[in-house]
């Protein structure tokens, strides 16, 4: 039976997640240089139409369709056929099936967006969208069907609350294959590569922030104790997050830092997504350390390991998502953790060796990287024949 208000917190939740990717664009504008902002927008903008069309075509069906073997949803509800407006008593009981279908689509388009930034800044704008459009595809819909779909996973019991596995490992180590594959950055250890607009990443930030709300507590489904505690994890996990990212930066470096306190905030979003429902309070301040603490150094690890990892993306959501799923496991009586751990393993490895065959293919296609000269000028005016600011 059809619960309205529900149904009407569940399509704010689905504006609150839409407004996630343009805010994305906007914190990922302001980390870049000057002469790559606009490529960085159009590329998490882009995602809106495409993956939106891709959902409602075969993506939504492909990952929650009748299961085929555990492994991927049929395509009998291709082109949203045979979706009502009846309630799915296997996904969301109290409200119209494409209220729950557009609510996921948000999901789907932020996911290939979030990996753009690891590879900011040198890769050619046709490559790029042929390689989301095969990523969402491939990647995305099976793992969105084993663990949220009535896959093989969530048949063994991992639990993944809004997206610790399904959206944040999964971009994270897509994120880590694309920054090995196309290549570091020119000059990435001649010179720094300075954020050219802080204050832009913070206005980002705190529209991510606010968004987040409907990623986490609109996945309840339905306003309830759940939703609430959804609500108040995440704010709490984003604070504590910060705060424990700025004090280790501080003491390690010697200054507070702006973009720390946002780099810490993103971190405990992500870390707690996976958790959001399952743990107290309490729960989500110890994650929220945590993940300000861990995902603080392994951004740092990233120099160590020598892969160009631009925004951060593997260190801040893949850390930060695959630690927010483990530690589901360690603090609420609910969650198996030993499901957590497989949860993890088959998500990782799978995106790992799925991303690694599409990079090369696209690049084969299409050729991922631009030339020299094309990243020296920027890919605002060689990609896309404009410039974000123009002096007069």
């Amino acid at each position: 039976m059809v619960d309205k208000v529900d149904t009407l917190f569940l399509l704010v939740s689905a504006a609150l997640v839409l407004l996630m990717t343009p805010a994305l664009a906007v914190f990922y504008g302001g980390l870049v240089r000057r002469k790559n902002v606009l490529s960085v927008i159009i590329q998490s903008l882009i995602m809106i139409s495409l993956v939106t069309l891709e959902w409602i075509y075969v993506g939504y069906s492909l990952s929650f369709g009748p299961d085929v073997h555990g492994i991927i949803g049929s395509l009998k509800h291709w082109a949203l056929q045979g979706i009502g407006f009846s309630p799915s008593p296997q996904y969301a009981s109290t409200v119209p099936e494409p209220v729950f279908m557009i609510y996921q689509c948000m999901f789907a388009v932020i996911t290939p967006a979030l990996i753009t930034g690891a590879f900011a800044e040198r890769v050619r704008f046709r490559s790029f969208v042929l390689f989301s459009l095969l990523w969402a595809l491939l990647v995305y819909n099976p793992l969105c069907h084993w663990i949220w779909g009535g896959g093989w996973l969530s048949r063994l019991g991992t639990l993944d609350f809004a997206g610790g596995l399904v959206v944040h490992a999964s971009c994270g180590m897509a994120a880590l294959v694309m920054a090995l594959v196309v290549g570091a950055r020119r000059g990435a250890k001649q010179e720094p590569f300075i954020p050219h607009n802080l204050p832009l990443t913070v206005i980002g930030t705190g529209l991510l922030w606010f968004g987040w709300f409907g990623f986490n507590a609109g996945s309840a489904l339905a306003v309830n104790n759940t939703a609430i505690q959804a609500f108040i994890n995440t704010h709490t996990a984003a604070a504590t997050a910060m705060l424990a990212w700025v004090i280790v930066e501080w003491l390690k470096q010697g200054k507070p830092t702006t973009l720390g306190a946002c780099s810490g905030a993103i971190a405990g979003l992500a870390t707690i997504t996976p958790a959001a429902g399952f743990v107290s309070t309490q729960g989500a301040v110890i994650i929220g350390i945590l993940a300000g603490v861990i995902c603080y150094f392994a951004v740092l690890a990233k120099n160590g390991l020598g892969y160009d990892d631009a925004l951060d993306v593997v260190g801040i959501h893949g850390v930060g998502g695959i630690l927010g799923t483990l530690m589901a496991g360690v603090l609420s009586p609910q969650v198996k953790f030993s499901a957590q751990v497989i949860g993890v393993v088959a998500t990782v490895v799978y995106t790992l060796v799925a991303t690694f065959i599409l990079a090369k293919v696209v690049d084969v296609l299409s050729g991922l990287r631009v030339d020299e000269e094309t990243e020296y000028t920027g890919l605002d005016v060689t990609e896309h024949g404009e410039e974000a600011y123009v002096l007069a």
